[in-house]
């Protein structure tokens, strides 16, 4: 259910409303400015925009795809900051989703790799300090209502709008998907509209790549609401402050990480396997010596140290250089190794990894905990998207059987031999 803060126009209007309600609920329809407004839509008004006195909640729905285990660019881009606004205390709710179903859009033929990885997201998640008692964690093929919303979407959205949205034809070529793409493939920012307007989230973390679907999301509750009455929220994007944090490449200067490359570094690899990876990262090919001079644009090695790297890190594994800006300015005169700028890479990533690994282990040891927590984490998040499913169905009054005045009106036209 929407809420106002106290004294908005939307405030002022859905008391109006209430008033209104209250007032002629026994009648079949009131006269109001020289409109006719019926019982049901007085309703629809009454409880989706009124609460007195309360400011508009804050929800946050994010997620992830369920394809493999989570590598440092999930943590960097997304899953640090999530536990950061989850222990804020600025945001009421916080919904974040396994998108197994989305996952299997580009995955049909391969479930069960989607099967064996939600419990490897899931133990990422509570590693990294995502707190059930804080966060809601849920997995999305769990909430039917979401292909219900999507499929009311669909009618609002044309083929020639998600032909036009740079996100799906860039994964689509991606995917090499132009001669065959999946229907449901091709849906995704409906289905993705659905996820997040089933929460009314007010904000979607998400990276720049995904600016496009936020939109087209934005695009669908605007038409919604224009044809149906105000019943969703429209979305706002959050894009991370740090630049460096929004698409960190793949160890060996490929533009993405990728499983199938082999180019990740997992939150859930071991002290070993991190440094041996890091050790072995991509740099300027044209440094080969010492004392030649090096490109840092570009530079794997330091794009994740713009991303993991604080102040404190050069106090303790660095002292002689005061900051990231000093030690790239002797790297690109000469003078800087990369070995010595990938053990310092090393301590950073192992000192940021090191309690997400003993927090794995934890975790690892009660699986069934986690299951447990997935569970509850669905049942709550159904429940809040059942609520949103039942105002968007009230609005398209397609709410037949909880409309009393419609089953009266239509009983007493046939009691009285009307056709």
């Amino acid at each position: 259910m929407r809420t106002y803060a106290k004294g908005s126009y939307h405030y002022a209007k859905a008391c109006c409303l209430q008033q209104i309600c209250t007032e002629n609920l026994r009648s079949k329809s009131v006269q109001k400015a020289g409109q006719i407004i019926t019982n049901d839509k007085i309703l629809v008004y009454a409880q989706n925009l009124c609460r007195k006195g309360a400011e508009m909640e804050k929800v946050i729905l994010t997620g992830d795809r369920p394809t493999g285990r989570l590598h440092v660019g999930h943590f960097a881009g997304s899953v640090r900051e999530r536990v950061t606004l989850q222990n804020s205390g600025i945001y009421d709710k916080i919904f974040i989703m396994i998108a197994d179903a989305q996952a299997l859009t580009d995955n049909a033929e391969n479930p069960e790799k989607i099967r064996q990885n939600i419990v490897e997201v899931a133990l990422d998640y509570l590693s990294c300090g995502l707190d059930p008692e804080k966060s809601t964690l849920f997995i999305q093929s769990m909430l039917p209502e979401l292909a219900e919303l999507s499929f009311y979407y669909m009618n609002l959205v044309t083929v020639s709008r998600l032909q036009r949205n740079p996100t799906v034809k860039s994964e689509i070529k991606q995917r090499n998907f132009e001669t065959s793409i999946p229907v449901g493939f091709f849906t995704y920012p409906i289905s993705q509209a659905a996820d997040i307007t089933a929460f009314q989230a007010t904000t979607v973390p998400v990276g720049e790549d995904q600016l496009p679907m936020i939109e087209q999301t934005r695009e669908i509750v605007r038409k919604f609401n224009e044809v149906y009455g105000d019943t969703l929220t429209e979305p706002t994007a959050m894009l991370s402050e740090n630049a460096a944090c929004l698409r960190l490449p793949g160890t060996d200067g490929k533009a993405k990480m990728s499983k199938s490359l082999g180019n990740c570094i997992y939150l859930a690899d071991t002290e070993e396997e991190c440094r041996q990876k890091i050790m072995s990262m991509y740099t300027d090919p044209n440094h080969i010596r010492v004392e030649d001079p090096g490109q840092v644009a570009g530079n794997p090695v330091f794009l994740y140290l713009d991303a993991f790297s604080r102040s404190e890190h050069f106090t303790e594994f660095l002292p002689e250089y005061q900051g990231l800006d000093e030690l790239k300015e002797h790297y690109m005169r000469g003078g800087l190794g990369d070995v010595k700028v990938k053990k310092f890479l090393n301590k950073i990533i192992q000192s940021e990894l090191a309690p997400i690994r003993a927090n794995r282990k934890v975790w690892e040891k009660d699986i069934a905990s986690v299951y447990d927590i997935l569970n509850k984490g669905s049942e709550k998040a159904r429940e809040a998207a059942s609520k949103t499913v039942d105002d968007v169905k009230r609005a398209m009054r397609i709410n037949y059987f909880e409309d009393v005045a419609l089953i009266k009106a239509h009983a007493q036209k046939y009691a009285n031999g009307m056709k």
